[in-house]
């Protein structure tokens, strides 16, 4: 990764780097899940990644859009609910990042569509205690930045995991955390961490 711009080298070590961090986290994240939802998570997120490891190793990848298909392409076919939200996440950023070096004008435009179609297929908002907390305050970051690249993913990091945080203080309205209110009051949606874990990976 120069200064300003990233290719498909670069995003392949993202993703490397995300599928590490997922590994170390993988109980905390299902533990999460099951004081707040059925517990299936880290479950889910492991056969998804799992998928993208082994297709990744195989597949022909020269932007950054063409790995993140392959993720896109391995959460796509995942069950669950989160699932299939993060795969097309990943498969709208796929489309902004589809030329051979990218900086943070396609990484914004990227999350941006990403966070919005999220949004308009899972119902949720901002303050509904679901991925798009940490979701929306990344993309706000990257795209509000006027520095280089570092600056950029190290604000749009701090800023999910911060979003992840306040997931704690919430009552659910969406997603399986909605069906037991209260009870998951003081505990972190798993969606929106591993939304912090995805930027955090990207910043290196």
């Amino acid at each position: 990764m120069t200064s300003d711009t990233m290719d498909a080298a670069d995003t392949r070590a993202w993703m490397g780097r995300f599928f590490a961090a997922f590994d170390r986290e993988r109980q905390a994240l299902t533990d999460l899940d099951r004081r707040s939802g059925d517990g299936d998570f880290g479950a889910n997120l492991r056969s998804a990644l799992g998928r993208a490891r082994a297709a990744l190793d195989e597949a022909p990848t020269a932007t950054p859009g063409d790995v993140l298909d392959v993720v896109s392409t391995a959460f796509l076919h995942t069950g669950g609910t989160s699932g299939p939200l993060f795969g097309m996440w990943f498969r709208q950023l796929a489309k902004a990042t589809r030329t051979e070096v990218v900086g943070v004008a396609e990484l914004a435009r990227g999350f941006a569509d990403g966070t919005a179609t999220v949004r308009r297929l899972g119902g949720a908002g901002p303050g509904d205690k679901t991925m798009v907390d940490a979701l929306v305050p990344a993309t706000e970051a990257l795209t509000a930045a006027t520095g280089g690249l570092a600056d950029a993913l190290a604000a749009a990091a701090d800023a999910a995991r911060a979003g992840a945080e306040s997931t704690a203080d919430l009552v659910a309205n969406r997603g399986r955390a909605s069906y037991v209110g209260e009870v998951a009051r003081g505990v972190l949606d798993p969606g929106a961490v591993a939304v912090a874990l995805i930027v955090e990976s990207l910043r290196g």
